[in-house]
């Protein structure tokens, strides 16, 4: 099942798609519905213990049968959550890329999901100004058919320079508050 609109923009958490958990979902009913029994179990064993009518053994050997369940029922649950695909950050959805019923896999591209804020930039300095540019360097920058020029912090580069271009990759983040850009632009800096 799909759960998200193409376009839409989706909070961190949301369920975005969900595998076909039925048998999942019967065997956690089959487990709680063990649950109670067992736990009176474990009360009765230690109300005859209390009496001497049982060994402890009889007692821990419930008790450890309860515990066992109550993993097995905890493993299920994990299993069920392992189901579901949920948004990591919120952001805007992009286009689907399956249907509801497709066999999906580990590995199969749902959609996109892209954060707006904050934009990563990422570019290249040349090697003899590398020295220049370390993390909380300011930098602007211009996109293409836009007057207004915007300010960027770098946040990491590369550990050393590329071997063939000998350029230094950087990264920057720009707070995109008023979502105005979109990730992918092509920038001036």
């Amino acid at each position: 099942d799909i759960y998200f609109n193409e376009g839409s923009f989706v909070k961190k958490g949301t369920l975005l798609a969900k595998v076909n958990d039925t048998h999942l979902q019967a065997q956690l009913k089959r487990l709680e519905a063990q649950l109670p029994l067992a736990k009176e179990r474990v009360y009765r064993q230690g109300a005859l213990l209390q009496r001497d009518a049982v060994s402890k053994e009889a007692l821990e050997i419930v008790k450890t049968e309860l515990a066992t369940l109550e993993a097995d029922i905890e493993k299920v649950k994990a299993e069920i959550s392992m189901t579901e695909l949920r948004a990591p950050f919120d952001g805007i959805i992009g286009l689907r890329q399956v249907s509801v019923g497709a066999f999906a896999s580990p590995s199969t591209v749902i959609a996109k999901l892209t954060s707006l804020s904050p934009i990563k930039i990422e570019f290249s300095v040349a090697e003899r100004y590398a020295g220049d540019v370390s993390k909380g360097t300011s930098l602007t920058f211009k996109i293409s058919g836009k007057i207004d020029t915007f300010a960027a912090k770098v946040y990491a580069t590369e550990s050393s320079l590329d071997a063939e271009t000998h350029n230094l990759t950087v990264r920057a983040l720009y707070h995109n508050s008023n979502n105005e850009l979109i990730p992918g632009l092509y920038t001036d800096i």
